[in-house]
């Protein structure tokens, strides 16, 4: 499929009870599946942290994090490792769970547009979006981040 240059590559990735749309190259790889070491004294949307390419990255159960306590752990569950914008050089990716393979979407420059809807936005969510008749939220991967440091920093 060709797109153009009125057109970005994004990723939905379901969590929980949201579908979050992430640049495509924020991802860095999709995996089926991963041994997730716990780590202790972490709040429950950081369930651990999987061992990818020499890398210890944690692991955030996004759908716990922004409210759905819910939120299954599950065995089949697939792991979308992203590349961390903060430019942490200890800390340069982070991971979000999902029960599904994420979709790759096509998204018109013109064609995303914010939901004006008058709920208080979920922790973590930037803004929410409708992708034609899709309803998605971009997450705010740099509140993601600065909570993950703050989670492991007192844990340490």
């Amino acid at each position: 499929m060709a797109h153009s240059n009125d057109e970005i590559r994004g990723v939905l990735i379901q969590a929980g009870e949201h579908r979050l749309l992430l640049p495509n190259a924020t991802v860095a790889e999709v995996l089926t599946r991963a041994p997730v070491e716990p780590i202790a004294d972490m709040p429950d949307w950081l369930p651990g942290r999987i061992d990818w390419h020499g890398w210890p990255v944690p692991l955030v159960a996004f759908g716990r994090l922004s409210g759905n306590a819910n939120e299954p752990v599950a065995l089949n569950s697939k792991i979308v490792v992203l590349k961390a914008l903060s430019g942490d050089k200890d800390r340069p990716y982070f991971a979000l769970l999902t029960p599904s393979f994420p979709r790759l979407v096509s998204v018109p420059r013109d064609g995303l547009l914010a939901d004006a809807t008058e709920e208080a936005l979920p922790v973590g969510v930037k803004v929410r979006v409708l992708l034609g008749d899709e309803a998605a939220v971009l997450p705010d991967l740099e509140v993601v981040e600065t909570m993950i440091g703050e989670a492991l920093a007192s844990a340490a």
